[in-house]
């Protein structure tokens, strides 16, 4: 597939993978892309997961017609990206190993080698030229791993953009962007929002055309749609106007609670409200919803002295990921010492800028007059 004139994909799709990292369902599979810039040189953008080396070796050798690579460029050295690059080394044994100082180090702890006889090392503002095309290097830390580099190809005007702007699901699914980009960032991504920021800004300086990522689907289009998200997402900003409730419910008690705060919202007119329970639904879908919107309530019981365990797993995913700028509300349940309020506001002492409700609800067992009244005092506090 030709990107443009000189760019072509040369990367795969993997429908065998049901969890991605081990814990992220991705029913619609992953794409882990590659990409060859054909110039005087030819530069291998990344390599791809270990199951796929033979068929991402033949696509280089269809791509190339009979020519062979003077470089692999490592932007990212987890190994869904990285896998490969020794058998590449064996493939091509003239070409060079194009990467950061530090991608080198990990290369030795992958391989056992770091193929110190054919490093290119790059840093912050070092430039590759393969003829038409110069290579010119961004230095990314921490988005995610410390290693990374981004590229952009000053002549064609494409930023290849290592894990940024990736999402979830093979390239020959049919799917929204948005919904698993979010999921995606959110999960992985989302605890380095200030790294993301930060190259936001070095690409504003830069004229980009296209955004070639490591997952999913080469952007072409309304780039801005995209950076747009990008700035939101990173920058820990409201994308939806809106209430998220997460729960979870022993006998079901606390769902009928739930049950009656989403109805009430939805009477007041709030634009969106969205339950999840955190037992039963994918867990990244939940924390993805937790940093969409913009308010959030927590509903849980009092379990072993502390909150149901499903609840505990979701605020610590919040957390690590620096979950901040929202307003949470709380309810509780307790059949004799209810504590649930007071655990998860303790666990969120160190978020940034969140408010909490003046309202919360507890229940003693199952809803009462004073309990159902104190639900509908909080609908009309987070509808204001």
């Amino acid at each position: 597939m030709f990107i443009t004139n000189d760019i072509k994909y040369i990367g795969v799709n993997d429908h065998q993978v049901d969890l991605f990292e081990g814990q992220y369902d991705v029913p619609n599979g992953m794409s882990y892309n590659s990409y060859a810039i054909i110039d005087e040189k030819i530069a291998i953008m990344d390599s791809v997961d270990v199951n796929f080396g033979d068929e991402w070796i033949s696509n280089i050798e269809s791509a190339l017609g009979g020519r062979k690579p003077d470089y692999l460029v490592v932007q990212h050295m987890e190994p869904d990206h990285s896998a490969n690059i020794a058998k590449f080394a064996e493939v091509y044994p003239e070409a060079k190993i194009v990467s950061s100082a530090k991608a080198f180090v990990m290369m030795k702890n992958f391989f056992g080698c770091d193929f110190a006889d054919r490093q290119v090392v790059v840093a912050e503002g070092d430039k590759l030229s393969l003829g038409r095309h110069e290579l010119n290097f961004v230095a990314a830390p921490m988005v995610h791993w410390p290693e990374v580099i981004v590229t952009y190809d000053s002549y064609d005007k494409v930023l290849f953009s290592a894990d940024g702007f990736g999402k979830f699901g093979a390239l020959d699914m049919d799917e929204d962007w948005a919904c698993e980009a979010r999921r995606y960032y959110i999960g992985i991504v989302g605890k380095y929002g200030a790294q993301v920021q930060a190259l936001l800004k070095k690409a504003a300086g830069l004229d980009i055309q296209i955004i070639c990522p490591l997952h999913g689907p080469v952007l072409t289009e309304n780039l801005g749609y995209y950076i747009n998200l990008y700035d939101i997402w990173s920058g820990y900003k409201t994308e939806t106007e809106g209430v998220v409730i997460a729960y979870t419910s022993v006998y079901g008690n606390t769902k009928k609670a739930v049950e009656l705060l989403a109805d009430k919202l939805r009477e007041l007119g709030c634009p969106k409200v969205a339950v999840t329970d955190l037992a039963r639904d994918d867990m990244a879908e939940a924390v993805e919803d937790a940093f969409r919107y913009g308010k959030i309530v927590l509903a849980t019981t009092t379990y072993n002295g502390g909150i149901f365990p499903f609840m505990h797993e979701f605020i610590n995913h919040l957390t690590e990921r620096n979950f901040q700028n929202k307003t949470v509300g709380f309810i509780e349940n307790g059949t004799w010492a209810p504590m649930a309020t007071k655990v998860m506001k303790t666990m969120l002492e160190k978020s940034k800028n969140l408010t909490f409700t003046e309202t919360n609800v507890k229940i003693m067992s199952a809803l009462n007059d004073e309990s159902t009244a104190q639900i509908t005092a909080l609908a009309q506090e987070l509808c204001k």
